[in-house]
Protein backbone atom coordinates (compact mmCIF):
# COMPACT_ATOMS: atom_id res chain seq x y z
CA UNK A 1 0.00 0.00 0.00
CA UNK A 2 1.36 3.31 -0.86
CA UNK A 3 0.08 7.13 -0.65
CA UNK A 4 0.93 8.67 -4.44
CA UNK A 5 3.41 11.07 -2.77
CA UNK A 6 6.77 10.46 -5.00
CA UNK A 7 9.97 12.09 -3.77
CA UNK A 8 12.44 10.03 -5.74
CA UNK A 9 12.87 9.19 -9.31
CA UNK A 10 14.68 5.96 -10.84
CA UNK A 11 15.98 5.90 -14.21
CA UNK A 12 15.57 2.64 -16.65
CA UNK A 13 19.54 1.49 -17.06
CA UNK A 14 18.89 -2.36 -18.66
CA UNK A 15 15.79 -3.87 -19.83
CA UNK A 16 16.33 -7.74 -20.29
CA UNK A 17 13.88 -9.84 -21.71
CA UNK A 18 13.07 -13.30 -21.08
CA UNK A 19 10.38 -15.04 -23.28
CA UNK A 20 7.18 -13.31 -22.51
CA UNK A 21 8.69 -11.35 -19.39
CA UNK A 22 11.18 -8.40 -18.75
CA UNK A 23 13.27 -7.79 -16.30
CA UNK A 24 13.87 -4.17 -15.33
CA UNK A 25 16.83 -2.44 -14.19
CA UNK A 26 16.45 0.91 -12.31
CA UNK A 27 19.16 3.10 -11.01
CA UNK A 28 18.27 5.27 -8.35
CA UNK A 29 19.51 7.31 -5.29
CA UNK A 30 16.40 6.29 -3.39
CA UNK A 31 18.21 4.22 -0.54
CA UNK A 32 17.79 0.63 -0.19
CA UNK A 33 19.23 -2.20 1.73
CA UNK A 34 19.60 -5.90 1.42
CA UNK A 35 16.70 -6.30 3.82
CA UNK A 36 14.10 -4.77 1.80
CA UNK A 37 14.81 -7.70 -0.73
CA UNK A 38 11.00 -9.22 -1.91
CA UNK A 39 9.51 -5.48 -0.59
CA UNK A 40 7.32 -3.69 -2.98
CA UNK A 41 7.93 -0.40 -4.69
CA UNK A 42 5.24 1.68 -6.63
CA UNK A 43 6.79 2.10 -9.53
CA UNK A 44 5.19 4.49 -12.17
CA UNK A 45 2.21 3.18 -10.11
CA UNK A 46 3.01 -0.17 -10.20
CA UNK A 47 3.47 -2.47 -7.90
CA UNK A 48 6.80 -3.93 -8.79
CA UNK A 49 8.79 -6.78 -5.99
CA UNK A 50 12.85 -6.18 -5.26
CA UNK A 51 14.38 -8.94 -6.09
CA UNK A 52 18.01 -8.10 -6.39
CA UNK A 53 19.73 -4.90 -5.05
CA UNK A 54 23.23 -3.95 -6.42
CA UNK A 55 24.42 -1.03 -5.42
CA UNK A 56 22.05 2.15 -6.42
CA UNK A 57 20.04 -0.37 -8.81
CA UNK A 58 17.66 -2.32 -8.33
CA UNK A 59 15.83 -5.25 -10.02
CA UNK A 60 12.77 -5.83 -10.65
CA UNK A 61 10.65 -9.21 -12.46
CA UNK A 62 7.63 -7.72 -14.88
CA UNK A 63 5.55 -10.40 -15.49
CA UNK A 64 3.54 -10.60 -19.04
CA UNK A 65 0.08 -9.48 -17.35
CA UNK A 66 2.20 -6.21 -15.61
CA UNK A 67 3.53 -5.60 -19.20
CA UNK A 68 -0.03 -5.83 -20.87
CA UNK A 69 -1.85 -3.36 -18.39
CA UNK A 70 0.98 -1.07 -17.91
CA UNK A 71 3.29 1.57 -20.12
CA UNK A 72 6.10 -0.43 -19.08
CA UNK A 73 5.84 -2.31 -22.75
CA UNK A 74 6.93 0.47 -24.21
CA UNK A 75 9.62 1.82 -22.21
CA UNK A 76 13.34 2.09 -22.86
CA UNK A 77 15.97 2.47 -21.81
CA UNK A 78 16.57 6.03 -19.88
CA UNK A 79 13.26 6.35 -19.36
CA UNK A 80 12.27 8.14 -15.80
CA UNK A 81 10.37 6.41 -13.67
CA UNK A 82 8.38 7.88 -10.34
CA UNK A 83 9.46 5.32 -7.34
CA UNK A 84 7.58 5.10 -3.64
CA UNK A 85 8.56 2.94 -1.28
CA UNK A 86 5.58 0.89 0.83
CA UNK A 87 3.24 3.07 3.77
CA UNK A 88 5.15 2.39 7.55
CA UNK A 89 2.78 2.61 9.75
CA UNK A 90 2.42 5.17 12.41
CA UNK A 91 3.80 7.56 8.86
CA UNK A 92 1.70 10.77 7.82
CA UNK A 93 -0.33 9.99 4.77
CA UNK A 94 -0.36 12.94 2.55
CA UNK A 95 -2.09 11.21 -0.38
CA UNK A 96 -4.94 8.18 -0.55
CA UNK A 97 -4.26 4.97 -0.80
CA UNK A 98 -2.69 3.69 -3.48
CA UNK A 99 -2.42 -0.13 -4.07
CA UNK A 100 -0.39 -0.17 -7.23
CA UNK A 101 -2.86 -2.04 -9.08
CA UNK A 102 -2.88 -0.20 -12.55
CA UNK A 103 -6.34 -0.39 -13.90
CA UNK A 104 -6.02 1.38 -17.42
CA UNK A 105 -3.73 3.02 -19.32
CA UNK A 106 -4.28 6.51 -20.49
CA UNK A 107 -3.03 8.94 -23.63
CA UNK A 108 -2.36 12.68 -22.83
CA UNK A 109 -5.02 15.02 -24.15
CA UNK A 110 -3.84 18.50 -23.83
CA UNK A 111 -1.34 20.23 -21.47
CA UNK A 112 -2.40 23.96 -20.69
CA UNK A 113 0.07 25.52 -18.77
CA UNK A 114 -1.44 28.50 -15.98
CA UNK A 115 1.56 30.57 -14.27
CA UNK A 116 3.51 27.56 -13.02
CA UNK A 117 1.23 25.05 -12.76
CA UNK A 118 -0.20 22.38 -15.19
CA UNK A 119 -3.55 21.55 -16.32
CA UNK A 120 -3.54 17.97 -17.95
CA UNK A 121 -6.29 16.55 -19.68
CA UNK A 122 -6.27 12.58 -20.53
CA UNK A 123 -8.52 10.50 -22.59
CA UNK A 124 -11.20 7.57 -20.67
CA UNK A 125 -13.33 5.15 -22.17
CA UNK A 126 -16.67 5.95 -21.47
CA UNK A 127 -17.06 2.49 -19.22
CA UNK A 128 -14.39 3.96 -16.73
CA UNK A 129 -16.23 7.18 -16.13
CA UNK A 130 -18.19 5.27 -13.46
CA UNK A 131 -14.52 5.37 -11.44
CA UNK A 132 -14.14 9.26 -11.44
CA UNK A 133 -15.67 11.60 -9.01
CA UNK A 134 -14.99 15.31 -9.24
CA UNK A 135 -12.49 16.41 -6.52
CA UNK A 136 -12.06 12.75 -5.77
CA UNK A 137 -8.83 10.89 -5.99
CA UNK A 138 -6.33 9.33 -9.29
CA UNK A 139 -3.16 8.34 -9.60
CA UNK A 140 -1.18 8.91 -12.46
CA UNK A 141 2.08 7.44 -12.75
CA UNK A 142 2.28 6.50 -8.90
CA UNK A 143 1.09 10.43 -8.46
CA UNK A 144 -1.72 10.95 -5.81
CA UNK A 145 -4.20 13.70 -7.79
CA UNK A 146 -7.39 15.18 -7.41
CA UNK A 147 -9.87 15.34 -10.53
CA UNK A 148 -10.43 18.75 -11.17
CA UNK A 149 -13.08 18.35 -14.20
CA UNK A 150 -15.05 15.63 -15.69
CA UNK A 151 -15.60 16.27 -19.43
CA UNK A 152 -17.32 14.05 -22.13
CA UNK A 153 -14.80 11.51 -22.45
CA UNK A 154 -11.69 12.93 -20.83
CA UNK A 155 -10.41 14.02 -17.50
CA UNK A 156 -8.89 16.78 -16.05
CA UNK A 157 -6.05 16.87 -13.19
CA UNK A 158 -4.03 20.21 -11.78
CA UNK A 159 -0.62 20.02 -11.21
CA UNK A 160 1.24 21.99 -8.80
CA UNK A 161 5.41 23.01 -9.63
CA UNK A 162 6.35 21.31 -6.43
CA UNK A 163 4.54 17.95 -8.10
CA UNK A 164 5.91 18.51 -11.16
CA UNK A 165 9.28 19.28 -9.57
CA UNK A 166 9.67 16.11 -7.80
CA UNK A 167 7.67 13.70 -10.92
CA UNK A 168 8.36 12.51 -14.19
CA UNK A 169 4.87 13.96 -14.45
CA UNK A 170 6.91 17.35 -16.10
CA UNK A 171 8.71 15.20 -18.72
CA UNK A 172 4.71 14.40 -20.16
CA UNK A 173 3.97 15.88 -23.99
CA UNK A 174 0.87 15.37 -25.96
CA UNK A 175 -0.07 11.48 -26.47
CA UNK A 176 2.09 10.18 -24.28
CA UNK A 177 0.63 7.28 -22.39
CA UNK A 178 0.66 7.17 -18.30
CA UNK A 179 -0.66 4.38 -16.06
CA UNK A 180 -4.23 5.14 -14.30
CA UNK A 181 -5.33 3.94 -10.77
CA UNK A 182 -8.52 4.86 -9.93
CA UNK A 183 -9.61 5.07 -6.08
CA UNK A 184 -10.05 2.00 -4.20
CA UNK A 185 -12.56 3.13 -2.07
CA UNK A 186 -14.67 4.09 -5.10
CA UNK A 187 -14.32 0.85 -6.71
CA UNK A 188 -15.10 -1.17 -3.70
CA UNK A 189 -18.58 0.97 -3.05
CA UNK A 190 -18.89 0.34 -7.02
CA UNK A 191 -18.39 -2.92 -7.05
CA UNK A 192 -21.16 -3.61 -3.41
CA UNK A 193 -23.82 -1.08 -5.15
CA UNK A 194 -23.68 -3.57 -8.35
Amino acid sequence: MFNGIIYKQGKIQKIIKQSENFIFLIKTNMKFNKKEIGSSVSCNGTCLTIYKIKKNVIFFFLSKETLKRTTFKNSKIGDIVNLEKPLKFGKRISGHFVQGHVDITSEVDKITQIGKSWLISFKLLNKYKKYLIYKGSITINGVSLTIAKIINNKFQVSIVPHTLKLTNLVNLKEKDTVNIEFDVLGKYIKNFIK
